[in-house]
């Protein structure tokens, strides 16, 4: 009698976890705000990623971590036992998809930084701010970020879902934590060791040579990973020929136009001034983009860590209110020393001249994604500058339909995800993101987030947001 009660409850548990989903742990219970075998969002406004128009008086139904239906208002059979949230004057988008983001914050010193991991405030972040799946282009630290993506999927942490990236693939420079490749090294046992680890992509760095690169993408394409590349002694059109899938920081990092350019040289000082003042019209800039689209290559953009000083906020997407005291004084200062300077001037410049090179490039077909990079003159953090990223691209001349794709399903695409997220289709995961007001009238909006749907559960963004205030250097 006392087995068969022990089954009886087991198989009672087992419908229980069924029912309700993934389990989680008390450090992520506290930030979910709805967990509920159906939910229905009522009357909301849809974006809904795939760039079709957006749709008023929208009713959807999740069940689990499903969306099951969608439909005008009214006219979807809505479960009677369904958690009904009121929709009106709200707006619906795909979760965001992220193709350049890290784990880890790029803290000024004496006019350099140092990669620092932020292993307790970006997860949240990153997830707070939208961002329902992101790829780390790049890792300073790649087995915590493996352990991180573990524990998330695990219900143990807060978090987005993470592809993780190689640590960057670098012979020499100056940031002394990026360098991983000496001598005569083997790629191909360096490729492979992360890829048994679990490491499901790959990131060149900027000093590396053709041959390297050759040999980086033949081992990662035969483990059935992908390579980006934030490169600078190759260029775009020679990576693009080797076969690389992804160039990072839209056209920003092309050494194409620099005159006389040597084989496997790097110099970014020669690369912005050669950008600088490269017409937009100059037909080997149309040239190089239709090559890149004929090889079947994806740009990325990051408009946030390159968003200027003057005039701007000192945390793009208001994040100041995230960072520990003495760092935000820190970050404060820089801003007001360059928010006055020439180089802040020309920045702008460049700034505007990516702007436009991202939308032609866009408008010839070829295949953008986005991330946010927070690295720089630190000013770009997890969560808040992903926001900004899509009021950047709203600037940039993109309608909010494009916008929204761009950051979806673009990048679901590229990670051949598409099936399962990226859009807010019937069938899909339930990746949502609900924000109070009208996007399509008022980019701002994007800032109003309150729930986060991922797989179906509904995590509270304010109210991660309010448990890393402060917080963020403290790590």
């Amino acid at each position: 009698m006392k087995k068969l009660f022990i089954t009886l409850l087991s198989v009672l548990l087992l419908s229980l976890c069924e029912t309700y989903g993934q389990q989680f742990s008390d450090a992520v219970t506290k930030f979910i705000e709805i967990q509920a075998p159906v939910i229905a969002l009522k009357n909301v406004t849809i974006i809904d990623g795939t760039g079709g128009p957006t749709r008023t008086n929208q009713d959807i139904v999740i069940t689990g971590d499903r969306i099951t239906a969608i439909g005008n208002l009214g006219l979807v059979k809505i479960p009677p036992t369904a958690k009904i949230i009121d929709g009106n004057g709200k707006t619906v988008v795909p979760g965001f998809v992220m193709l350049h983001e890290h784990l880890f914050y790029a803290k000024p010193f004496e006019g350099a930084y140092k990669a620092v991991h932020m292993t307790n405030t970006f997860p949240k972040m990153y997830l707070a701010g939208g961002v329902t799946t992101m790829r780390t282009a790049g890792s300073i630290e790649a087995n915590t970020d493996l352990n991180i993506k573990n524990l998330i999927n695990e219900g143990k942490m807060v978090g987005p879902n993470i592809d993780v990236s190689t640590p960057h693939i670098q012979r020499e420079g100056s940031i002394p934590q990026i360098q991983s490749l000496y001598g005569n090294e083997s790629i191909e046992n360096w490729i492979n060791y992360w890829a048994d680890k679990g490491v499901t992509s790959v990131k060149a760095y900027n000093n590396i040579t053709k041959d390297d690169l050759k040999r980086i993408i033949k081992a990662a394409h035969a483990r059935n990973m992908k390579v980006t590349g934030h490169l600078c002694s190759i260029t775009y059109r020679e990576a693009a020929d080797l076969g690389i899938d992804n160039l990072e920081h839209g056209f920003a990092a092309s050494s194409d136009f620099i005159p006389g350019k040597k084989e496997n040289e790097c110099d970014n000082s020669k690369i912005a001034q050669s950008l600088l003042n490269l017409d937009d019209n100059n037909p080997e800039l149309k040239k190089l983009m239709e090559h890149l689209i004929k090889k079947n290559v994806t740009i990325t953009y990051t408009p946030t860590v390159f968003d200027p000083f003057k005039g701007r906020e000192v945390i793009p997407g208001g994040g100041d209110v995230a960072m520990a005291p003495f760092l935000l004084k820190q970050i404060q200062g820089i801003y007001n020393y360059l928010a006055n300077s020439s180089s802040d001037s020309i920045s702008y410049k460049s700034f505007k001249n990516d702007m436009r090179r991202i939308k032609q490039f866009h408008s010839m077909g070829g295949k953008v994604v986005v991330g946010t990079d927070p690295t720089g003159a630190g000013r770009t953090i997890a969560g808040y500058s992903n926001q900004r990223l899509i009021e950047l691209l709203i600037e940039a001349g993109f309608k909010i339909e494009e916008a929204i794709k761009i950051s979806t399903l673009n990048g679901a695409n590229y990670l051949d995800m598409a099936k399962e997220t990226g859009s807010i289709e019937v069938g899909k995961k339930a990746d949502l993101i609900l924000i109070n007001g009208n996007l399509s009238k008022d980019i701002s909006k994007i800032r109003n987030m309150e729930i986060i749907f991922k797989s179906g559960v509904g995590f509270n963004s304010n109210k991660i947001f309010e448990s890393v205030k402060g917080k963020l250097g403290l790590d």
